[in-house]
């Protein structure tokens, strides 16, 4: 039996072998792919020719207008060896009609392709799939095209089109048939930075737009980065109405019609009254202030709903059910904003299910398009005020916006019709971080203790990551690698913390300290290493393409205070620093007695964004900084 096994891979493999001979690159090929490879370094494949043609049709029977696109592109091997995935994603609303792979002489690969759906931290989403198969690239210079077709069954769902891939691209043709019976407006997005050409051709019964772009680079590889709306040349299809059947039917020409189809979505949403009407209940009876009984309703959600994330795109605009969501202990998020509306419902407020598109999305609701939001929340009207619920942003206190949605617009359910708002912005002092650290010097350290203090962003952060399935004993293993930067000549001791669960009032850490490497004494002097946190040490920004985001805007207070031992006076201390730009403040003084010695950082990010125009200057206030940490103060005896 082995020796059968045998012969058989061997059999497979001189297969392989005789394909991969027969499908050889050429002497051109690999020339071509080693003058790419000098283009793109640090990419594996190009894409040489790409392919994209939208064209609409109509279903007669569910009075839909549908969109079928065509993918064509063909992938050069610019690296020694590559393997990959091309994987094509869809939803209920779309199907992939077409999935092939062909090699450079056209002949269709007999690749295995998987089906299945869509997998984010262990639950699958109903509404997301996705077809992929393995494509290897054995030598440099070899060859593969790919060929898609899918089918959107209704027009709705698709709201964009991407230029842009994973892999650069060197020749790009667009081309979108609009039969005239359809008005759809093309709004053309991040086109100025890119060598983008458009021919148009009207004809009796179409109108044909043709786009043409060459030395297109690959999506982004960098982090903190934003959305891809914001940096990549796109386009926005506007379905405004069509008038297939000799009337004008409305698609989404105002965001009027917009809200009237999400609420379609919404309106027949139903759930166990009982059920919820019991839990809040329990949950509120404790109290008898309006604004108690709403934070226990939303800290119950935040606390026992675990959030599971759908992708960015059209899958799933629906929201589950109150009661299912409660039941089952999780959802995505419009299934969280739906289960604390039902439940605020029940405990007699005004709750309002919300559309809004964080800052990864760059437009606005003047754009109706099912591309203008990718997340949902609940609105709470009080006392003429509007108080916004974010289920899934763990450990928020009530009142408290995560950065990525402050300042945008939200779009309110309100009957028939709409309220639009904004959710409010805060300063970088409301995600305030403080630090202070009482020193002297004994036996050759720096010894005594500290005090760190969390508000806003800053806390929330770091009780989620406490909370978030940590046992007690890692609890304490994390904060002494925290609270130490990981550093070995940095003991600390005796850690005692505000409460863990209780997001309405700062986090709080108090704690011994030992620096063991921060002094050192020689001829009669002591020299000192004061800085202990070192933040934006070396922060430079270095060989970016893109802006760099922030998780939300920072402001770090720290005061240290050391004690100066008897017959010692100062020889030498650093100078103060003071830069400030529009987006950010940097101040760090240093004051003296004849005992003792303070140092004090203010650090102000009032803008959660780092323009690239901005990186020079940026980099310079951070070699300033870092210049002054590296200096020591001396005493002299």
């Amino acid at each position: 039996m082995l020796k059968h096994h045998i012969i058989l891979i061997l059999f497979l493999l001189s297969l392989c072998f005789c394909y991969s001979q027969k499908n050889a690159p050429s002497p051109e090929d690999i020339s071509k792919a080693t003058a790419l490879k000098e283009t793109y370094p640090d990419e594996d494949l190009v894409v040489t020719n790409s392919y994209q043609e939208i064209s609409f049709g109509f279903n007669s029977k569910l009075k839909k207008v549908t969109v079928i696109t065509t993918d064509k592109e063909t992938l050069l091997n610019i690296s020694s060896r590559a393997d990959i995935q091309k994987a094509c994603f869809y939803s209920e609303e779309s199907q992939i009609s077409q999935f092939i792979v062909r090699d450079k002489k056209g002949r269709k690969v007999k690749n295995y392709i998987k089906d299945q759906g869509y997998v984010s931290e262990g639950l699958f989403h109903n509404d997301t799939r996705v077809k992929f198969t393995n494509i290897s690239f054995p030598l440099k210079g070899y060859s593969f095209t790919t060929f898609v077709e899918t089918n959107y069954f209704d027009i709705k769902y698709f709201p964009q089109l991407f230029f842009s891939d994973i892999y650069p691209i060197q020749h790009k043709e667009v081309k979108i048939v609009i039969p005239n019976w359809l008005n759809v407006e093309l709004k053309e997005i991040n086109f100025k930075s890119y060598r983008i050409e458009k021919e148009i051709i009207e004809g009796d019964d179409e109108k044909i737009y043709t786009y043409t772009v060459k030395d297109i680079p690959a999506t982004f590889k960098e982090k903190n980065v934003p959305g891809p709306t914001h940096l990549y040349p796109h386009i926005l299809f506007l379905a405004k109405s069509h008038d297939k059947n000799g009337t004008s039917e409305r698609i989404f020409e105002s965001t009027q019609d917009l809200y009237r189809w999400y609420k379609t979505l919404t309106s027949d949403l139903t759930y166990d009254k009982k059920l919820i009407a019991d839990k809040v209940k329990a949950i509120t009876s404790p109290y008898k202030d309006d604004n108690e009984q709403i934070k226990a309703i939303y800290y119950w959600v935040q606390d026992n709903i675990r959030y599971i994330a759908f992708e960015d795109g059209i899958a799933g605009f629906k929201p589950d059910r109150a009661d299912h969501v409660f039941n089952k202990k999780y959802g995505d998020c419009k299934g969280m904003a739906n289960l604390l509306k039902a439940m605020l419902i029940e405990a007699g407020f005004d709750a309002r299910l919300t559309w809004i598109g964080t800052k990864r999305i760059a437009y606005d609701y003047s754009t109706p398009s099912l591309a203008v939001d990718n997340h949902m929340i609940c609105s709470l009207v009080k006392d003429g005020e509007i108080i916004f619920l974010d289920g899934t942003e763990k450990f928020n206190s009530l009142g408290e916006y995560a950065n990525r949605i402050q300042g945008k617009q939200v779009l309110i359910e309100n009957g028939e019709n709409y309220l639009l708002e904004t959710v409010p912005e805060v300063c970088a002092d409301f995600n305030k971080n403080t630090n202070h650290y009482e020193l002297k010097i004994e036996d050759g350290a720096l010894t005594g203790t500290a005090k760190k203090i969390f508000t806003g962003e800053s806390r929330s952060g770091m009780l989620y990551f406490l909370n978030n399935g940590m046992k007690n004993n890692e609890k304490e293993d994390f904060l002494d690698y925290y609270l130490s930067k990981g550093n070995d000549n940095v003991i600390v001791s005796n850690i005692t913390s505000s409460s863990f669960e209780n997001r309405d009032i700062p986090l709080e850490f108090s704690y011994g300290i030992k620096i063991e490497n921060a002094v050192s004494n020689f001829d009669n002097q002591i020299f000192i290493d004061l800085e202990i946190d070192r933040e934006f040490y070396n922060f430079t920004i270095k060989e970016r393409d893109f802006d760099y985001m922030f998780r939300y805007k920072k402001h770090i207070e720290s005061t240290t205070t050391l004690a100066i031992p008897e017959n010692y006076k100062i020889l030498e201390i650093p100078d103060n620093l003071s830069l400030k730009t529009e987006g950010y403040e940097f101040n760090i003084t240093f004051e003296s007695t004849d005992s003792e010695i303070t140092y004090k950082k203010s650090f102000s990010i009032n803008q959660d964004v780092i323009k690239t125009l901005d990186f020079d200057d940026w980099n310079n206030i951070i070699e300033k900084i870092s210049d002054v940490y590296n200096q020591q103060i001396i005493l002299n005896k």
